[in-house]
Parts: structure tokens; C-alpha cells; sequence
């Protein structure tokens, strides 16, 4: 085919006028029955470069990927190309056996071109004879990373692939099919990896630039869980409306966020790999529908996904490696539009990956170790992250400023540090080039750790050459060690556990020192987590005079002072001075309604107070919470929702009634409201005249007292139905959800 020919066939299939990057070039390559090995950053047109000649050669191409769910996707977005519906298939283990036989039915009768496989699926021996019965034009291996115990989301069974291929070219006794190998990411020693496991040592190699120039790359300090909470909301609502992800550590973690952003008004879902199959995908669809706007996910999530307009991707937990982070964000701002890369880091969640990896072999937490050493290398430096990232992925960035990341915007000052640099390389050289960073850095400083005295290389020259820089900084050695990599003085053998090696330029550095600036690396600390996320000793005087204040609004509104805002409320005020009605709302038991309700005057004293006072505050956002984070809360306002009789509630949830009222109360009490009419307005729950006498009572009550509201009105308990107590706490909650909410 000339290049006009496949022109004409990428605008008859697909509607492009012509191809991105290499894409020719590629599907040229396999369509010649050459090995091909793909490495294009997420956003580059993977797909199209076996899913193009798929269409235009003889046979089925066989695609091995590892997701259930982008199979569905890139099936439906195939056969959108033809009126009929054969022309890809996938087979997992999703089909039943009607579906199944047909869709070898279609591959056997030649109408299928493409057909996704999960790799589990081809190298199940029962599949064998099946997989021998048709012309395989090509196998494609997406997302091939997967292979290698280097990348970032390893899969065992990938390993098997190989073995299967051979089986089936043995058994038709055909020569190899070519094979296209694919992934938006491996470092080189990932891509050796991949190629020497699929058997294609020789495959030709297309590299794309792994620049994604309109990604805007931030790393923030995490405080605790509620501050980064509040930081993500902060952020959404600066974002309104735009489509993002945002990827959590644990299912748990994925759970809490997803509930207390819906909570606040955003249209979001969870996505782990412990929710049903049909949930998943029914969430991944209405995210590409845009029926939600965030996803709230673990890892599970988004690989392959081709959603172009993701406008942020946030990391609530530093990734486990770059390569990982990389594709994670590279799912946003695939349009070439705004994409904004989110990072949160706390020291502490290296600790909590390593105390993953414990019960690993010795070999894989070697790899994890070194991977989460990239990754906290990242996080803490304050050189260019796009220079960085790149530089990790074997692709030099040549300006100092991307103008698009957090350490870019805000530059540090840079310090001269030729005298460490010299020390190190000398260092390096010493040792032999057989050691790590941590051990060189030991070793300048002169610490005559176990390790380096059991090698003598303490009785060495150059041991401690160091220790007065040390003494003025001792910050200063691994961003000397970084930057020296990035310079191209220094590499790190990956394959053999990380040690460092001098370059060429590294060598002739040491013969001919010039001078060398280094940014100094950025400080993170532990923090405890939990907690409000900070607290301010109480304004008694404040609180004092507001509580003046709640007995004024309460006599004007004619409602007992507990209604207007409860004791706790009046605190919180007195702590962090609210003087807006959103940054009102922020307290603990103000809703919305009662914001708008009782709010004014209580906002509008403060803030008069604050300037009489001459008293400076923290910013305040409006942020509602999961009444003690508690999903089963949650849970209870949803079937409440829905007007499921509490007796029902109760049973569903595993406790009695009383706790049932405990939670209720619990809920409205932090502001908001929640109708129960449906249930005590039914003449079979309650009396009217009994709800109405209790109202009463209590809108002309000072106290919300239970025993003194059943001295006060004539309540009884009714046989085979509720209590007297019950029927009180039921009207108190109607009457606080009402009026105080």
C-alpha cells in the first residue's frame, strides 16, 4: 500500500486526515511481518496502530489486555466503524456459553478482524484448540509493561504469553505470527524486559517524546487526612464541573472520599476492584458519558481509558513509582486541553508501601525499594518535575524552567555545589562503582556504618571527604546526586540493585571541576494523622457574647436556644471565626438551611469583633462531613431517602432501633436534614394528635431533654409498637431537622 493508500483507509475508517507521530510508520512495519515494539506516552494513538491494520490484513488480529472493562470500550468503539456487530469481539470471562460459542462462530466465518483476549483467557488450555482453528494475522500485547517485573503494574500471567504463542504457530505449523508490543510506559530497563519475555529481541522500536507539555505537574505537603480532604474539595470547587480522577491507596480510603464529595455537591463515584463487575462498568460508563464528573478510584481504574477531556488526575497517596504515576497522570489533558497533576506526600506513605511489600520475595522488594526511592526522589526535589520525569524515562529535557510545574512557578534559590559534587564522584570511583546512593552518601559524610567497615572502605583516602560540608549542610547530597544524574555525571544501574556508575562526562568532571549549582531539596514531615486538621485555643469572651447573641436570635424566632445552634456549634465558632455563611457552614452542626436560617447576625458579629479585636484568622471553607465518617450513617440517609420504614433500616444495618435513633440524631445534629414525615406521619406509627402535642412542647421548651418532654406530655407506649421514649425522640428529630437545619 502506498502512503496515499493508508491516508485514504485511516479517513474511510477512522475520519483522521492523517497520522500522528510514528503511527505510519508502525503499522507499516507490522504489516510487513516485522516484530514491532510501541512506546508512546497515554494520549499518543496506541490503538489505532493495531487496530488500522487489523482491518486491512488477512485474519484476526488477537489483542492481549489486561482489563475487563477497556475491552468493552474499544469493542463498541470498532464496530461503531460498521454496521454490523461482529467485526470486534472480546472473550473473557464475563461471556457465558452462548456468547461464547458465538463469537467463535464470527472469528471461524472470517467476519471478525479483532478480537481482545484477557490474557488469562489465552493461555487457558481449553481455549487451545479454539485459538488453532482460525488465521491469526498479528498479535498485539497492550499495555506490555505488564509483563515485566520491573513495571508498575506486573502481572504474572502476562509471563505465559510467549509459551501459548508458540503452541498455537506449532500446532497450525506456521511460522511465528509478528507481534506489536505497546505501553505508555517502561524505562529501559522495563522495555529490555518486555522484549526478551515476548521473544522479539530484534523487534523494531518506535519511541515517542514523553513531554506532555499541556500537563501542569504540583506536589503538596499531606497534613492529615481531613486537611487533604478539605485541600481536594478547595480544589474541586475551584474546578467546577470538569472532569477528573482521583486515585486513593485503599478501597476504604476510595469509599470515604467518593460519599463525602457527593455530600458536597459533586457528582462522583467510587471504583475499586471489590465491587461487582457490573457496578464497575456501569461507573466507567457513566464517567465517559458524563453523567459523573469524578472518579474516586485505586489503581484499578483507567487503564486504556479514552476519555480525552480528563481536566485533573489527583494522587491522595504518593504512587508506588514513577512509571505508575506517569500513566496515572497522563489520562488527563489527553485533547491536548488543561491537564492538572495533583500529588500528595507525607513521608509516612513510603512507610505504609514498604509495610506492603513485607511479605514479598526478596528479589520484588528490592525492585519495590528502588522504585519508592525514585518515586520520594520526585516528591522532595525542587528541580523542574517535568526535567525529572523524563530524565527517568531515558529522555533529556533541556530547559531549566518548564514554566507548568509547582518547582517551575516558584523556583528556588540555587547554591553553589561543585566542592559536593567532587566529593561524590570521588566517592563513587573509590567504592569501585559498587554501591548505592544511601552507601555514598554514608560514605562522604564519613559514617562508618556496618556495611562500609566489613568492605574496609572506611580506611580509605577519600572516606569522609565530605564531613565539612556536611557540617554547613547535610541536606545537601542526594540533590547533588540527582541533579549530577540528570546532568549526565552520574547513572544508576537499575538492573543491578541500583548502584551508582560515572559517566564519561562524570570521569573527565573529576579532571577538570567547573562550577556546579544544585537546588536544595524541599522538607517534608510526618504528621500525625486524624484530627481537624488543626486547632485554636477558644475566644472565651467570644463565646461568651455569642451565646448572649443565640439567646437574642432564639427569642426573635420564638425557638428554644438548642435550636438555634447547639453548644458545640458556638465552640467552634469562637475558635476559627466564621464571617462568611459559607465558611459558617464549615461548623460542626451548621447546614445550609440553617446557615441561611440563623446565620447572619452570628457572621456579621464576628467579623466586627475580629476588626475591633484586630485578630487574624485562617481561611475557612465550607466542607460537610459524613457525620463521624461513618459509612453506615451514610447509608441510613440513603435508605431514609428512598422512605424505607426504620424498622426496616435498622434490620438492614444490623442494629436495634435505639441505635438506629442514636445515628438519626447523630446526623442531624452536625446540620443536616433529614425527613422522617413519611414514617411518623403514618397513622399506624404514630398518633397525629400525640406528634402534634410533642411539637409543641418542644417549641416552647429550653431544654430538648427526653425524660422532661415525657413528664411534660401525655405519652404512651403502645402495645406491639413504640415506645413513649421512642415517640419523643422521633418528634425531637422532625423538630431540630425542621427548624434548626
Amino acid at each position: 500500500m502506498t502512503g496515499r493508500d493508508f491516508t485514504a483507509a485511516l479517513k474511510h475508517y477512522f475520519g483522521f486526515d492523517k497520522f500522528k507521530g510514528d503511527q505510519e510508520a508502525i503499522i507499516r512495519n507490522l504489516m510487513a511481518g516485522n516484530d514491532t515494539f510501541v512506546l508512546m506516552p497515554t494520549g499518543g494513538g496506541k490503538s489505532l496502530c493495531y487496530q488500522l491494520p487489523s482491518l486491512l490484513m488477512d485474519g484476526t488480529a488477537i489483542v492481549v489486555s489486561p482489563l475487563i472493562a477497556l475491552m468493552k470500550n474499544q469493542v463498541d468503539v470498532i464496530n461503531g466503524l460498521s454496521e454490523v456487530d461482529c467485526l470486534a469481539h472480546y472473550l473473557n470471562s464475563t461471556l457465558n456459553r452462548s456468547a461464547i460459542n458465538q463469537v467463535e462462530r464470527d472469528v471461524k466465518q472470517g467476519r471478525t478482524k479483532l478480537l481482545y483476549v484477557a490474557p488469562e483467557s489465552l493461555n487457558k488450555p481449553d481455549n487451545l484448540p479454539f485459538f488453532q482453528s482460525f488465521k491469526i494475522s498479528f498479535i498485539a500485547i497492550d499495555e506490555a509493561h505488564c509483563i515485566s517485573e520491573w513495571g508498575h503494574d506486573f502481572r504474572p500471567e502476562y509471563r505465559n504469553i510467549r509459551a501459548t504463542l508458540d503452541s498455537i504457530a506449532a500446532a497450525r505449523q506456521e511460522k511465528r505470527m509478528p507481534i506489536i508490543a505497546l505501553t505508555a510506559t517502561a524505562t529501559d530497563k522495563v522495555r529490555i524486559d518486555i522484549k526478551r519475555n515476548l521473544g522479539i529481541p530484534d523487534a523494531k522500536e518506535f519511541k515517542s517524546s514523553f513531554n506532555r507539555p499541556n500537563l501542569y505537574y504540583e506536589v503538596r505537603q499531606k497534613q492529615s487526612d481531613e486537611d487533604t480532604d478539605n485541600q481536594i474539595i478547595r480544589f474541586l470547587n475551584q474546578h467546577k464541573g470538569k472532569s477528573g480522577i482521583i486515585y486513593c491507596l485503599s478501597r476504604k480510603k476510595v469509599e470515604e472520599l467518593s460519599a463525602k464529595l457527593r455530600l458536597n455537591g459533586f457528582r462522583a463515584a467510587p471504583y475499586h476492584a471489590g465491587l461487582d463487575t457490573e457496578v464497575r462498568t456501569q461507573t466507567q460508563d457513566d464517567f465517559l458519558k458524563e453523567n459523573i464528573d469524578i472518579i474516586v478510584a485505586t489503581i484499578a481504574f483507567g487503564m486504556g481509558i479514552d476519555k480525552p477531556d480528563v481536566r485533573f488526575v489527583i494522587h491522595y497517596d504518593i504512587p508506588k513509582s514513577l512509571e505508575g504515576y506517569y500513566q496515572e497522570t497522563g489520562r488527563a489533558g489527553r485533547d491536548g486541553g488543561e491537564g492538572i497533576c495533583l500529588a500528595f506526600y507525607s513521608p509516612k506513605d513510603l512507610k505504609k508501601l514498604e509495610k506492603f511489600m513485607e511479605n514479598k520475595g526478596e528479589a520484588e522488594k528490592e525492585i519495590g525499594r528502588q522504585l519508592l526511592q525514585e518515586t520520594k526522589a520526585y516528591a522532595e526535589s525542587n528541580v523542574c518535575r517535568r526535567k525529572m520525569l523524563l530524565h527517568y524515562f531515558g529522555e533529556d529535557y533541556a530547559p531549566d524552567n518548564c514554566h507548568n510545574c509547582d518547582n517551575c512557578k516558584h523556583p528556588k534559590k540555587y547554591i553553589e555545589a561543585s566542592d559536593a559534587l567532587v566529593c561524590v564522584l570521588s566517592a563513587i570511583q573509590a567504592v569501585k562503582e559498587g554501591f548505592d546512593q544511601q552507601y555514598i552518601i554514608d560514605f562522604v559524610r564519613g559514617r562508618a556504618t556496618d556495611n562500609i567497615v566489613r568492605h574496609n572502605h572506611n580506611k580509605l583516602e577519600e572516606f569522609g571527604n565530605g564531613k565539612a560540608i556536611n557540617n554547613d549542610n547535610s541536606n545537601i547530597w542526594n540533590p547533588v546526586i540527582r541533579q549530577a544524574m540528570i546532568a549526565g555525571f552520574i547513572r544508576k544501574d537499575i538492573e543491578h540493585y541500583g548502584l551508582l556508575k560515572l559517566t564519561a562526562a562524570g570521569k573527565f568532571y573529576l579532571k577538570d571541576p567547573k562550577p556546579f549549582s544544585v537546588v536544595p531539596d524541599r522538607e517534608f514531615v510526618d504528621t500525625d494523622e486524624g484530627g481537624e486538621g488543626g486547632t485554636s485555643a477558644l475566644d472565651e469572651n467570644l463565646h461568651k457574647q455569642l451565646v448572649g447573641l443565640r439567646k437574642d436570635v432564639a427569642r426573635k424566632h420564638n425557638l428554644p436556644p438548642y435550636v438555634i445552634f447547639q453548644d458545640i456549634s458556638l465552640t467552634q465558632m469562637a475558635t476559627s471565626y466564621p464571617q462568611t455563611l459559607e465558611e459558617l457552614q464549615q461548623i460542626q452542626g451548621v447546614g445550609h438551611g440553617k446557615a441561611l436560617k440563623f446565620g447572619k447576625p452570628f457572621v456579621e458579629f464576628i467579623k466586627k469583633y475580629c476588626e475591633e479585636n484586630n485578630i487574624q484568622r485562617a481561611d475557612m471553607m465550607r466542607v460537610i462531613t459524613i457525620p463521624n465518617r461513618s459509612k453506615r450513617k451514610l447509608k441510613i440517609i440513603e435508605l431514609i431517602d428512598k422512605r424505607i420504614p426504620l424498622e426496616d433500616i435498622a434490620q438492614a444495618q444490623g442494629i436495634g432501633y435505639d441505635d438506629l435513633l442514636d445515628d438519626i440524631e447523630s446526623i442531624v445534629n452536625s446540620g443536616m436534614k433529614v425527613n422522617i414525615d413519611y414514617y411518623i406521619n403514618d397513622d399506624s406509627v404514630m398518633d397525629p394528635d400525640e406528634v402534634q402535642d410533642i411539637l409543641d412542647y418542644y417549641r416552647e421548651s429550653d431544654t430538648d431533654d427526653i425524660d422532661k418532654a415525657m413528664d411534660t406530655v401525655d405519652i404512651y407506649d403502645d402495645e406491639d409498637g413504640l415506645t413513649a421514649e421512642e415517640k419523643a425522640r422521633l418528634v425531637l428529630i422532625k423538630f431540630l431537622s425542621e427548624e434548626g437545619n
